[in-house]
């Protein structure tokens, strides 16, 4: 314990201060800094224990005061002072590794007035001790290590550190290898530090060669001492390395199954298996074979190993061909997947690391022969695609192309038969023996099937092999286009307004020739057109038909002509229907009754006509007399009827040019039997029918002969009473009425316009108790109708009259 005491110099101090002058007097504080006290880190008592005592003159009463470390800071309740006499004690342990001096402030006080007299500041040095051991950061670590690692690899580091002061003895540590179990044979493991005094870095390598044989474990106790000058400390850690076994045994091939034989053509199929035997682990990586084919330039084979028997199993995985080689020799390697290795310690020097060999992969090879049998394989042409260019409609038995297939067996006959394949259009024909292709057909480029110009053919060659084979050609048949279609259009019927104004409606024009036999199209209208239609542009693809306002309401056919750019042209009708916009929805109704009555007329009366050419053809024969047909009043019952003698087909013979009304006339001056007669004569026998004389042929020989039937046994709706006709009525009348028979069928078979081509209508829904709007949409037509000859046809026909002509429906 050291005491500390004021000195004299202290007092001198103070009677030189009271000395001064009274303007210079001025009272302060005395402050010393008191650094002797010290204490030892982990004292083991008795506690408490006087550590010193601070002396200060003493005039006056004074009181004692510490503060600081230790006391009203941590570590509070370390120290203490006595207040009387000044002294300090030690109250408990102070550990140097968290505190390496305690900082105090003490102070005198009178007791008289509390005034501090004297403040000095006091500092206890905490004396350092051996008190820590070093410690590892692990207490065990784990390595796994490969039986192949060459000598002085790295096989772990290991770090301690000691919490003692620095660079003393006491926080100096040294590590050491204590142990090594089991002992190792050619093999040494020794350990490198580095690193500060207190916080070291052990690295753990070896010298020699592993073999995992000998050991698959090592278990090394590795030490960590301090330097401590009255007692040294240490502590252990254990570092464990596990030898993983390494591949020190090499494959050996000891045979091989399976045939060792393949069908050419063949793919993705095993040949054979070869074996081997390994001394290492089975089923670890130093075990499992690796297998290598060597001279296999086609790569056309493939080797893997079957994980299970470790045998290589070889595939033919490319199709060989059998006349390229019939013998395929290949060799296999093997080796393992981790390589072969081997080490041997040759000396042992004192410094550095140790003499040792090591061996490499040897691996083992083995030959082997693959055989091909030959297969009937299919012929094939060279090149089996051909593009040919022809101009279309080039004559039937034109030589296309030749085709010709290849069979390269050698052991099957190699006779081909050629045979047509795909030919949808039936253009073509192969001769069999030479593949030589001609054309069967004329050629169209507008054909169906044709796609772009271009035409497809397959061809077959068939070889006489057992079972056949087939090898597959195809020829590309690129047609040239020729001017060979005329332009036609895309609608021939349309509707347009009736108007103030001119109106408009579009024409399109199509070709089924392709560039430059197509459009752009030149247009042309025919006939009385000036004021009435023109076409706006004339040329192009698309033009504007445009109706003047001189065209009336109605159905309306114009003749339209149309060029291509090579001047092909082609004439189309065009049927317009012309009525007010309000009404486009019923245009083509309109259209279908604006045809005027003289049309309407025309079309009944061909009707009636064609009726009594059927009846006329059942009363005809070649050869027979007239004979009167006797009718037996009769309510619906079948007649007998002998009017025609079996098998005596033939014409109708040509009437005469004067056919009398009245009377039955001969017709023995006719010469000669024309279609045109026939038509007459088939008109004639309706007239005659509808006045009431029936025209038959007779059984005899007199032919054409004419025979009144009362009109009694008649059909009602066939009965015109007689008063109507004459022979000149009739023959005025008939001549009146055949040019208007032959206008309207005309236009009724104009295309479009076909009897029967109209579409249904419906005019009232099923349940609708009112009547459609568009029965209304009847027109008048602006052409007076001679209503005479409807006169002259009876009172059968006096309705249709009165509705051609309101005239006759007031009377």
């Amino acid at each position: 314990m050291n005491t500390i005491t004021i000195s004299l110099f202290t007092t001198l101090c103070v009677g030189i201060l009271s000395a001064s002058p009274p303007e210079t007097l001025v009272r302060k504080k005395r402050y010393w800094i008191i650094d002797s006290f010290q204490i030892t880190e982990e004292y083991p008592g008795p506690f408490p224990y006087l550590l010193g005592k601070i002396e200060v003159e003493k005039k006056f009463a004074v009181g004692f005061n510490l503060q600081g470390q230790g006391v009203t800071e941590e570590p509070k309740g370390t120290l203490s002072i006595d207040t009387q006499t000044g002294e300090i004690w030690v109250h408990k342990k102070i550990d140097y590794e968290e505190y390496q001096n305690l900082k105090l402030t003490f102070e005198a006080r009178k007791i008289q007035n509390n005034v501090v007299d004297t403040r000095l500041g006091v500092e206890v040095k905490v004396m350092d001790i051996n008190d820590n051991a070093p410690r590892f950061e692990k207490e065990t670590y784990t390595v796994n290590l490969k039986e192949s690692a060459s000598q002085n690899t790295f096989l772990t580091g290991v770090l301690a550190s000691d919490k003692d002061k620095y660079m003393t003895n006491n926080g100096t540590l040294d590590l050491r290898i204590v142990s090594v179990s089991p002992l190792p044979i050619d093999l040494e493991f020794y350990i490198e530090q580095s690193g500060p005094g207190n916080n070291r870095v052990g690295t753990i390598l070896f010298k020699g060669c592993l073999d995992h044989e000998k050991a698959e474990k090592y278990t090394i106790l590795v030490e960590a001492k301090d330097r401590g000058e009255k007692v040294q400390l240490s502590s252990t850690s254990t570092v464990i390395i596990n030898i993983e076994d390494g591949n020190n045994h090499l494959p050996v091939f000891t045979g091989h199954t399976g045939s060792g034989r393949v069908k050419e053509g063949d793919e993705k199929v095993p040949v054979l298996r070869l074996q081997v035997s390994d001394q290492d682990t089975s089923g670890t990586d130093a075990w499992r074979a690796v297998y290598t084919i060597h001279g296999d330039t086609g790569n056309h084979f493939r080797i893997t190993t079957d994980p299970q028997s470790n045998e290589g199993v070889l595939f033919v995985d490319k199709a060989l061909d059998y006349e390229k080689g019939s013998l395929r020799n290949l060799s296999v390697s093997v080796t393992n997947v981790v390589p072969y290795h081997t080490c041997q310690v040759k000396s042992r020097p004192d410094e550095g690391l140790w003499d040792v060999v090591t061996t490499g992969d040897v691996p083992a090879i083995r030959q082997v022969v693959v055989t091909v049998e030959d297969v009937n394989e299919p012929p094939f042409f060279t090149p089996d695609v051909k593009n040919i260019t022809v101009n279309e409609n080039m004559p039937v038995g034109l030589t296309l192309e030749v085709f010709t297939a290849t069979d390269l067996d050698h052991s099957y006959d190699n006779t081909l038969l050629y045979m047509k394949g795909e030919d949808l259009n039936e253009w073509v024909k192969v001769d069999s023996k030479t593949g030589t292709i001609t054309t069967a057909k004329l050629l169209d480029r507008e054909a169906p099937n044709v796609i772009n110009g271009h035409y497809k053919v397959t061809l077959y060659a068939v070889d006489s092999g057992k079972p056949p084979m087939t090898g597959t050609g195809t020829l590309n048949i690129h047609l040239n286009d020729q001017n060979d279609n005329t332009p036609f259009l895309e609608r021939t019927s349309m509707d347009m307004c009736l108007s103030d104004q001119a109106s408009v409606t579009n024409i399109t024009a199509l070709d089924l020739d392709g560039d430059p036999y197509s459009g752009p199209f030149r247009f042309q209208l025919e006939g009385d057109v000036k004021d009435k239609w023109r076409i706006e542009p004339n040329n192009g693809y698309t033009v504007s038909l445009v109706k003047e306002t001189t065209v009336h309401a109605g159905y309306h056919e114009l003749k339209l002509r149309v060029f291509d750019l090579q001047g092909q042209q082609a004439v189309h009708n065009l049927s317009v229907s012309v009525c007010e916009c309000d009404q486009m929805q019923h245009c083509n109704l309109r259209s279908a009754t604006q045809l005027g009555g003289g049309t309407a007329i025309g079309i009944l009366l061909a009707l009636l006509l064609l009726v009594g050419v059927l009846l006329l053809a059942l009363m005809l024969s070649c050869e027979g007399e007239m004979r009167p047909i006797i009718l037996e009043e009769s309510s619906g019952a079948l007649m007998k009827s002998y009017i025609e003698t079996p098998g005596s087909d033939c014409a109708v013979p040509l009437l005469c040019q004067q056919i009398p009304a009245i009377t039955a006339v001969t017709h023995d001056n006719c010469k000669k039997s024309t279609a045109a007669g026939a038509e007459l004569e088939s008109q004639s026998s309706y007239l005659l029918r509808a006045s009431g004389q029936v025209y038959r042929p007779g059984l005899g020989r007199q032919q054409g002969s004419l025979h009144r039937v009362q009109s009694t046994t008649l059909n009602k709706s066939m009965i015109v009473s007689s008063k109507y006709w004459s022979e000149d009525s009739y023959l005025a009348t008939y001549d009146g009425l055949l040019p208007v028979l032959h206008k309207r069928t005309y236009r009724l078979q104009m295309q479009g316009n076909e009897l029967g081509d109209y579409p249904p209508h419906p005019y009232a829904e099923e349940g609708d108790p009112e009547t459609s709007s568009q029965l209304d949409v009847i027109s008048i037509p602006e052409s007076p109708f001679n209503t005479d000859m409807l006169l002259h046809l009876g009172p059968r026909f006096n309705t249709l009259a009165s509705l051609c002509t309101p005239k006759l429906n007031s009377s």
